[in-house]
């Protein structure tokens, strides 16, 4: 709640006012600090009060004015605390006379100390409301005082059942398959995991009943489990389940024992409906008991809203189902069903029209058609049910009662942060896809993310941390991840609401605002400063309206308004509450007000892809709480104010631009030591600076920029067209992970990029266009990813890839003389190259050469023709390990390189996907190694000899798991030794026009997954064995209009686990 959090800033602000010498008028702080006190006493009952709002409209009334009360309260905080780092600031280097700042301090402590009276009157009465509540402490919830559902049982009405067929069918194959768990004794644990309504008992009715689950197991058990785990309860109701006579004991392990007895040699089903519980020492003890030698095949049913329980209770990944919403058309059967019982023919028609309108709000949730077919059951007209279309779904009453009772049980789940962090998320229009790091720094800028011990380094972390529970809890979906870092997600519309509602009653809050007789505020923006405290502008705005109704805003965003003034409203240096303000992608923005310094509590300014902003303002030295300066895509900004070098409390500064003209851009980070995530440096020289040019005073500027402080970087982009000793004095701490490097006209890498105290995981050179050899990469003991790319494949000068990239001595005449450019190049760093001893002159000892490269991909390099390999000697030697862990090796559009290093990639021995394009004389690698260890192959424009070759030896790459083929008109047939893949996930054929049928066998391909056929504008002829495929997630079939379909079994329609077609 709020007011935890503003009695934490009260005590900090007292520190504050104590350290500074700025008190109050006298008699003012002790009131502030008896305030502070009751207010963290009364946060202590607060849960409580959440827990008894939604059933006491008097409990309701009481939290909104306390809420009310505590954001004024915040307010005046802000005021008192701009106040401080004003008087600071007129202290160092103010010309005001003493006696005048002494009279202006005195008016504003005693215009502050008037208000915070005049709250704190109000919240003594509120304290006084609420001892007639008599609310309970935070204490462990107990169970008989949580809101709690009717007990399920396994009895389902069959009729009153849409959709959910496929899900049945998995389900049911699921539970009737033998194994499935990872140890002979373990029982396999299924969950059906989804928000409260989605369907999730009703699926675990449908299979419990199907008859071929009643055939298969000897015993059948349904356990209501619901929020209390009760593990005594539990075992007693599963032994007079299968009946046996209750043990006359409540000991646990007497209860088990006879539990265990009981069902030795019999094969059972037991479901779990509703489990809460995330304890493994409850579940633990109960799942031992449940383990049978003889009894394989048992199942464990779990339905949860919790993915964390799943995981919890046993369940590994594709054992776990996500159940999804209904179709609308399933939604209106559902719903229609209801609604209409008792209705005669002519009514149904004439409510049908509406009725699919109204089904549509449900957004596939099945409790919410039931809900609304109940609510449309008793009424009997055309305007009672236009009046229900017309409705938000959340001022509908029963909705309330049916709907948002179900969700409040796992709103409730939640800690007081999370509960402000989901409801807040209503803030965004539905279905907005809504970005994962956005919405974290906005939770940061309310305030959602508060720093444990003073440390607010990792709010990010904390952010991730927090969407992570409430994802788990399945209160968001439609996830997009890039790698395994969820980017994106959605709220179902249902849930949208549900948080809407949360906000509309109070439950968090909604500031009061001061009446304004503003004609120009649009009275849904004023709503939205009043319930979120923030404003964001979703269409062109190019003259936005800064008013007072916007006074107590937080958060701003302008982002892609289309702002076509010269600069923004200086009236923005008015809303003096804001901390996090987003002027990002308004391309015409040239320049930002100074009154914009005037924001003293300011921790964010996004500015990114503001293309024609010239310049900061000078001023920008008094943001002193400014944390976060965005500033990617600002081309035009190559002049930065000096005061930005005193803002030691940011950590985030995307770019710094410099030219020749302006190279102490640079001692602006001098100081700047907290700097953490990207931070991208880039030059803009007219010409590429020759050895004459370079003057100490430039690798003074550089060395001052002391990169090898700033340890909290993560990830650091150089683009430089200066000269490669510039880049030399640029040296990061060893800390850093990804580093991106674009060098024009250089002809080595800085010295200390290979350096083995670098912790580097991830390097990508880019247009790196006069490199002609690579340093000692291979010593880097954390490298996983490495990556060599050209936009252009005629950019590239790099010929030959040497030995030296891993650390070993050359053999050929042109290695010798790339080694020794390199050497020549680092003669002045040969304490770091000492380092850098040749793996061949280590014989008696270990030499590991790239020891965790994961990915190698080298992307338009023309000009590349010789990959030097090791020798066989080498190859041969176990004391010389070369890339262990490669798994992936890519190379694209380097069409001159005519062979691959062979022993060099048999060192390789984790190499499992092999991916060429565009590098036709490759193919005798093919040929040559048969490549029996691939898991993955992928062939761009191959010639029919080379096909020829593949089929001879396709079967026998018995470990591939994916099998690319693309461009290829020749190929008329697949041969049929591709059906010996068993272990095959991925088959895509693209461009393959004269291809025309399927292997006949294609049955045995049991893992198959994903099925793509693209471009193949031939006759497609699908065989009856792709039905056997039950595995298949994925059958996409494009440009069908250019296709005639030769044959579409029927059983084509019964693919229980397609879910992409």
């Amino acid at each position: 709640m709020l007011s935890s959090g503003v009695a934490a800033r009260l005590t900090d602000l007292i520190a504050k006012q104590i350290r500074n010498r700025v008190n109050l008028v006298k008699g003012v702080e002790s009131d502030i600090q008896n305030l502070s006190g009751e207010l963290k006493r009364l946060g202590n009952t607060l849960d409580d009060a959440e827990r008894r709002e939604f059933k006491d409209k008097s409990v309701k009334d009481w939290l909104r004015k306390l809420e009310d009360a505590s954001y004024e309260m915040d307010d005046v905080l802000d005021e008192w605390n701009i106040s401080i780092v004003k008087l600071q600031q007129k202290k160092v280097g103010s010309f005001i006379p003493f006696p005048n700042l002494v009279v202006n301090n005195f008016a504003i402590r005693y215009d502050i100390a008037l208000k915070i009276i005049e709250v704190k009157k109000r919240l003594d009465l509120i304290f006084v409301e609420r001892d007639r509540f008599d609310f309970v402490a935070s204490y462990p919830i107990h169970a008989s005082r949580e809101p709690r559902l009717s007990q399920t049982t396994s009895l389902i009405d069959l009729a009153k059942v849409c959709g959910r067929e496929s899900e049945n069918e998995n389900l049911v194959d699921k539970l009737m398959s033998v194994g499935g768990s990872r140890d002979e004794l373990d029982v396999c644990v299924l969950s059906i995991v989804g928000p409260g309504g989605i369907g999730k008992t009703t699926l675990a009715k449908l299979a419990y009943n199907d008859s071929r689950v009643k055939n298969c197991f000897q015993l059948r058990i349904w356990i209501c489990v619901s929020r209390s785990f009760d593990e005594v309860g539990i075992a007693n109701e599963i032994i007079f389940r299968v009946g046996g006579s209750k043990p006359n004991t409540n000991q646990l392990d007497m209860l088990l024992r006879c539990l265990k007895e009981l069902i030795s040699g019999k094969k059972f089903l037991l479901v779990l409906d509703d489990v809460w519980i995330e304890d493994n020492t409850k579940w633990e003890p109960l799942k031992n008991s449940l383990k049978q030698r003889d009894g394989v095949g048992s199942k464990i049913l779990v339905t949860t809203r919790n993915q964390c329980v799943a995981v919890m209770i046993g369940s590994v990944k594709n054992e776990i189902h996500h159940l999804g919403s209904l179709s609308d058309d399933e939604c209106w059967l559902l719903l229609s069903r209801i609604a209409f019982s008792g209705k005669n023919e002519e009514e149904c028609k004439r409510f049908h029209n509406i009725g699919n309108n109204i089904a549509k709000k449900c957004k596939g949730l099945p409790l919410a058609a039931k809900t609304l077919g109940s609510l449309l059951l008793s009424k009997n007209t055309l305007k009672e049910w236009e009046n229900v279309m017309n409705s938000k779904i959340w001022e509908l009453e029963k909705v309330e009662i049916d709907i948002f009772s179900h969700l409040l049980i796992s709103y409730n789940e939640l800690s007081p942060t999370l509960k402000r962090c989901f409801s807040y998320c209503a803030v965004f229009p539905k279905d907005t896809k809504i970005d994962l790091e956005s919405v974290v720094t906005k939770w940061m800028a309310m305030g959602y993310l508060e720093s444990r011990g003073g440390n607010g380094g990792d709010w990010k972390v904390r952010g991730r941390e927090n969407f992570d529970k409430l994802a788990m809890l399945s209160l968001f979906q439609n996830f997009k991840s890039c790698g395994d870092k969820t980017e994106s997600f959605k709220m179902h519309d249902i849930l949208h609401d549900f948080a809407l509602f949360l906000r509309k009653n109070g439950r968090v809050g909604a500031a009061g605002m001061k009446k304004t007789t503003c004609q120009a505020c649009n009275i849904l923006i004023v709503s939205q400063v009043q319930e979120y405290r923030s404003l964001f502008n979703y269409k062109e705005l190019p003259n936005p309206h800064l008013c007072d109704c916007l006074a107590r805003v937080r958060l701003l965003s302008l982002r892609k308004c289309g702002l076509r003034a010269r600069k923004i409203s200086s009236k923005i240096g008015n809303l003096v509450h804001l901390i996090h303000l987003d002027l990002s992608y308004n391309n015409l923005l040239k320049e930002l007000p100074e009154r914009l310094c005037n924001l003293c509590e300011l921790e964010t300014l996004n500015v990114d892809g503001c293309e024609s902003l010239s310049k900061l303002p000078q001023g920008i030295h008094r943001l002193a709480n400014l944390k976060h300066l965005y500033n990617s895509g600002t081309g035009s900004l190559l002049q930065y104010p000096q005061g930005l070098g005193q803002l030691t409390c940011l950590d985030t500064l995307s770019r710094v631009v410099f030219d020749e003209l302006h190279w102490n851009e640079l001692r602006l980070l001098k100081n700047l030591n907290r700097l953490s995530g990207c931070l991208e440096l880039r030059t803009k020289f007219g010409n590429r600076l020759e050895d004459g040019d370079i003057k100490e005073e430039h690798l003074e500027a550089i060395r001052e920029a002391e990169l090898g402080k700033k340890k909290h970087i993560q990830e650091l982009r150089i683009i430089f067209s200066g000269h490669v000793i510039l880049i030399d004095a640029l040296k990061p701490h060893p800390n850093l992970q990804i580093l991106d490097l674009t060098l024009s006209g250089e002809h080595r890498l800085p010295w200390w990029i290979a350096s083995p105290i670098n912790q580097l995981i991830s390097i990508t050179l880019s247009e790196c266009t006069h490199l002609s050899s690579l340093s000692h990469l291979g010593q880097l003991p954390l490298l996983e990813n490495f990556e060599i790319k050209f936009e252009s494949p005629f950019e590239s000068r790099l010929e030959f890839v040497g030995r030296e990239i891993l650390g070993m001595t050359t053999t050929t005449s042109t290695t010798t003389t790339a080694a020794a450019a390199t050497a020549t190049a680092t003669r002045d760093h040969t304490s770091e190259a000492s380092s850098s001893s040749s793996m061949v002159g280590r014989r008696n000892t270990n030499a590991i050469g790239f020891p965790k490269l994961k990915k190698l991909k080298f992307t338009n390099c023309s000009k590349w023709k010789e990959w030097e390999d090791i020798t066989a000697e080498e190859e041969d030697s176990d004391a010389i390990t070369l890339m262990p862990c490669l798994t992936e090796l890519i190379i694209r559009n380097c069409s001159e390189l005519t062979k691959l290093p062979r022993r060099l990639l048999r060192k390789a021995s984790s190499l499992e996907s092999l991916h060429i394009y565009g590098s036709r004389q490759l193919e005798q690698l093919y040929v040559d190694t048969k490549g029996h260890r691939w898991k993955s192959i992928s062939i761009s424009h191959p010639n029919p000899h080379l096909l020829q070759e593949i089929s001879d030896e396709i079967g026998n790459l018995i470990h591939l798991k994916n099998l690319e083929l693309r461009h290829n008109r020749s190929l008329k047939e697949l041969p049929e030794s591709l059906c010996n893949f068993a272990r095959i996930i991925k088959l895509d054929i693209n461009s393959c026009e004269s291809l025309v049928p399927l292997p006949e066998g294609i049955h045995a391909l049991v893992n198959l997954k994903h099925l793509y056929n693209e471009d193949t504008t031939c006759l497609v002829q699908y065989h009856q064995g792709l039905a056997q495929l039950t595995s298949l997630v994925t059958l996409k079939e494009y440009r069908w209009t250019w296709c005639w379909i030769l044959e579409v079994p029927n059983s084509y329609y019964k693919f229980t686990g397609t879910r992409n077609m």
